[in-house]
């Protein structure tokens, strides 16, 4: 899992599948893949992920790259990198 401790929180590197039925959030080998609901329009998904993600969290989440891209990295404030990887993995 691509998940980094900095001094704000945590860091994940994710690849978003948009268009899909559910939102969900799968751990494959090093990559953490999230299936969101909405079309990659007018910031449609990345508004989902920082919504889901604070929800599943209960945390402030910052998208801090890739924007544009499947391939982003998220913030979440004041995480640590246990508590983190233990919701990954236990979702």
């Amino acid at each position: 899992m691509k998940v980094q401790k900095t001094k704000q929180g945590v860091i994940l590197e994710i690849h978003v599948k948009p268009r899909s039925k559910e939102f969900k959030i799968v751990a494959e080998g090093e990559e953490i893949v999230v299936f969101c609901r909405e079309e990659p329009v007018k910031g449609k998904v990345n508004k989902e992920l920082i919504k889901e993600l604070s929800r599943l969290f209960h945390k402030k989440v910052n998208l801090v790259s890739g924007f544009a891209s499947k391939q982003k990295k998220v913030l979440i404030k004041d995480a640590e990198k246990g508590e983190v990887e233990h919701v990954l993995l236990h979702k």
